[in-house]
């Protein structure tokens, strides 16, 4: 458990060295750049290195006598990986000549003081008995530590992209734990019980102050890297001013990347306009020859296609449609049944037809006559 959980320490802080060491490429003042150099240095050497070496020393057990450790050597071991890293990273980040050179140079001490620190911490361990050491694999760990704190150095200078960091923090990380591994397998341990109890406080009682600086300290990077405006945010503020003020306008600011640098983009070169025709004097001028004027054409008024009536969709009608049909079946009754009876009126007269009288009755000449 231990192995894995310092290995995702070491990962986590190369994650944010290497986002700090990006940041302070981009700072505008001196006083931003060593800001983030300090930062970047706590990132990748106290969370990155000497934490995981201490989480790493908690899985480390001698079968026959208890470990302590000595509280002061255990913090010396701790600014002394700050302290190297940070070098290291001053070399190779300040200045702009021989870079390379620069590289090489701060991996070589940042390299040493890792190992110091490693061996410092390993010093701190308090026994029943001696430690030896093999020289050959001291001497691998420490040809791991330095090439290990090269490799960082030249990553801090180089990658900008997100998925760049993140690859250079999982090397970084595969790195840092090769070292500290090779190291404790250069350790051997020869009991010699001593009989008096030994000084020191044990890895359970540092693991509590130990952990809560770690928590804090990470916190604390995470905040400075979201809280400090980055290179765009500064070139988006400078422009809306220069908007507000009503001045020139100001370049549009780049397109923001990952870890504070802009992409910039080239301003447009002026356009030269081609110089003007050499005039000819007024006797060599031709004529200018009149062209025939063409007669516009009346433009035709759009007019729509005409829209096809909507032809009824197939099926048995409704109950509504039904009744419907026979509700105008019945007042087409209606009507003709009325034209009918006006018909019949208009020929016939409004009193209708008039009866013959029977044999009994009386009638007239006249009354013949009438009908």
């Amino acid at each position: 458990m231990t192995p894995s959980v310092s290995y995702v320490l070491s990962v986590l802080g190369s994650l944010l060295g290497l986002t700090c060491a990006v940041r302070f490429r981009t700072a505008a003042s001196s006083g931003a750049r060593n800001f983030w150099l300090i930062l970047a240095a706590v990132a990748i050497g106290g969370t990155g290195i000497w934490t995981m070496h201490f989480v790493a020393m908690l899985g480390f057990d001698v079968v026959g006598t208890p470990i302590r450790y000595d509280v002061g050597l255990t913090a010396a071991s701790a600014l002394l990986g700050i302290v190297a890293v940070g070098i290291g990273l001053a070399l190779a980040l300040y200045g702009s000549g021989a870079q390379q050179l620069r590289i090489i140079i701060g991996g070589v001490l940042a390299g040493l003081g890792v190992a110091g620190m490693h061996y410092t911490g390993m010093a701190a361990m308090h026994l029943d008995g001696e430690i030896d050491y093999s020289a050959t694999r001291v001497g691998m760990s420490i040809g791991i530590a330095v090439v290990a704190a090269a490799v960082a150095l030249w990553l801090a200078v180089t990658v900008r992209k997100p998925v760049a960091i993140l690859a250079a923090a999982l090397i970084m990380g595969v790195a840092v734990n090769g070292m500290h591994f090779t190291g404790m397998s250069a350790m051997s341990v020869r009991l010699e019980p001593s009989g008096t109890p030994l000084s020191g406080a044990t890895a359970t009682q540092l693991l509590l102050p130990i952990g809560l600086t770690v928590v804090f300290a990470v916190l604390g990077l995470l905040y400075a890297l979201m809280a400090a405006p980055t290179e765009e945010d500064l070139a988006g503020l400078a422009y809306l001013a220069a908007r507000q003020d009503g001045s020139a306008p100001a370049p549009a600011p780049a397109r923001p990347v990952f870890g504070g640098v802009p992409q910039q983009r080239s301003a447009p070169a002026p356009q030269q306009r081609p110089p003007a025709p050499q005039q000819r004097p007024a006797a060599a001028q031709p004529a200018p020859v009149p062209r025939p004027v063409q007669q516009r054409q009346p433009q035709r008024q759009y007019q729509p296609p005409p829209v096809p009536p909507q032809q009824p969709i197939g099926g048995p009608p409704s109950l509504g449609e039904r009744l419907g049909s026979l509700q105008r079946e019945q007042a087409d009754k209606a009507a003709q049944s009325r034209a009918d009876s006006d018909e019949d009126t208009r020929r016939i007269g409004p009193q209708g037809p008039r009866r013959m009288p029977t044999a009994d009755s009386s009638w007239t000449f006249r009354d013949r006559a009438d009908s």
